[in-house]
């Protein structure tokens, strides 16, 4: 098929169909303040030696994650086994496209087949997509999915979903007539199920929660799903560190209608903010509604197995009006990321690193705990990241101790300013006890100069 540019004749037909009189007019809801009014100021070109150079003054300015990492909040460190990239990188995967055409895309498609099976049996539900862009994609589109099952222009989410995956919920839901409710945590740092029964009462399409949640702290799920079906609306459950199902049941087991999160804890390097993977898996019930694609199998001809698309809601490939998302990328490589490190994990390998986990973040905690003034800020059960208070602001000891090299977690502050002195702390299977050791003598001596340099500020 040849392409063929629309001329002048072509140009002014559809404008005159559209009711506009220039091109100028289908950009008047931007403000002239924000359009570009000359050239684009790019700079010249550089030489291939310049761009080398400029990358890597680039690079070198980042801090790359290592021992003395403490922060997780919704991106963790984790081993990375070797096979992971030695499967990644082969042709046939590498660059691989969306699988039009089964007959030459078999690898792929059971590759995705294989992704979707593990997504299922990790989350305890019936099924899974083939992937979304990241966590917080996949909760926004967790939310319009609810609003097509249910008709409702309402959507509750908890305060302890991760920040950034509620603003990306709230930039999706903007222009769609769905309005988010929050839902707030109670002071043990869980989810309020009266809140959560009450917004679904007055008619939400779906309540949202997150478990682990954003303080680190895992919500009593059974309690939170009987208060969102007493109350008529859907469950959704979002999944930001994936490891800790290694231990604790999946969200379908305690009633979830839909579980979505974030993959990146497997296979996935911490790559400054990506590219990253969403999940999303629901009740078989709901799979129509699901956005994305669903890879199935099945029998050709001659009985032989094969892998094919049962289900493509996108635009693309269905009429515009009934199509369900717009995603235009199943992250294939990413899936298969997930799908080779969970393959070579097994039920045994991933109970062990969740215990792993675990147990690294209690030795962690109980090492802070000795240094005076630190207090374990919420007492609910927890996975492998926890709150402390600290006797003086956060963000002053966080940038501190990394003068130091150590990046002692997350100052609750940056999205909660009332929590000034709470810090969140992560530690995976990759944290040493020297580290934990490391970090309990730095946050000591930064917590006395820090509140020494206050006093004196007073004075």
């Amino acid at each position: 098929m040849k392409y063929i540019p629309a001329g002048p004749d072509d140009r002014r037909r559809m404008l005159r169909e559209v009711g506009a009189t220039s091109v100028e007019d289908l950009f008047s809801s931007i403000p002239r303040a924000l359009r570009l009014q000359g050239p684009l100021p790019v700079s010249p070109a550089l030489s291939d030696p310049e761009i080398e150079d400029l990358f890597g003054a680039l690079a070198a300015a980042n801090q790359v994650a290592g021992p003395g990492m403490f922060l997780g909040a919704g991106a963790y460190r984790h081993y990375r086994p070797a096979v992971v990239d030695a499967v990644l990188s082969r042709a046939e995967f590498y660059t691989s496209y969306t699988p039009y055409q089964p007959e030459v895309s078999q690898g792929t498609l059971q590759a995705l087949f294989e992704y979707q099976t593990l997504i299922c049996q990790l989350t305890e539900m019936e099924v899974s997509n083939a992937s979304l862009y990241d966590g917080g994609s996949a909760v926004a589109e967790a939310v319009l999915m609810a609003q097509r099952l249910k008709h409702s222009g309402s959507v509750g989410i908890s305060q302890g979903v991760h920040p950034l995956h509620r603003q990306v919920a709230e930039t999706y839901t903007r222009h769609a007539g769905l309005t988010l409710a929050s839902l707030p945590w109670r002071p043990d740092g869980t989810t309020d199920p009266t809140a959560i029964e009450s917004c679904a009462r007055a008619g939400a399409a779906a309540v949202v929660v997150q478990s682990p949640n954003f303080l680190g702290v895992i919500e009593p799920l059974d309690d939170l799903a009987r208060a969102a079906h007493d109350g008529g609306a859907l469950f959704v459950v979002s999944v930001v560190e994936p490891v800790s199902l290694g231990l604790l049941r999946g969200p379908g087991h305690f009633g979830a209608d839909i579980v979505v999160g974030e993959g990146q804890s497997f296979g996935l390097p911490l790559s400054f903010g990506g590219p990253y993977l969403g999940f999303l898996a629901c009740r078989e019930a709901h799979a129509r509604a699901m956005p994305g694609r669903l890879v199935g199998e099945t029998r050709d001809v001659e009985g032989r197995r094969g892998y094919v698309l049962t289900l493509a809601t996108r635009e693309q490939h269905i009429r515009r009006e009934r199509a369900t998302s717009n995603i235009c990328t199943n992250q294939g490589l990413c899936a298969l990321a997930v799908c080779v490190h969970l393959a070579a994990l097994g039920r045994r390998g991933l109970m062990r690193l969740a215990r792993l986990n675990a147990w690294r973040a209690r030795q962690c905690l109980a090492r802070l705990e000795k240094i005076p003034g630190v207090q374990r800020a919420y007492p609910g059960a927890f996975f492998n990241e926890f709150a402390v208070d600290l006797p003086a602001p956060a963000g002053e000891i966080c940038r501190v101790l990394s003068e130091r090299g150590i990046l002692a977690g997350l100052p609750l502050s940056r999205f909660h300013p009332d929590l000034g002195r709470r810090l969140l702390v992560c530690a995976t299977e990759m944290t040493r006890p020297a580290d934990i050791e490391a970090l309990a003598g730095a946050l000591e001596n930064a917590t006395v100069k820090t509140a020494a340099a206050g006093r004196g500020a007073r004075v």
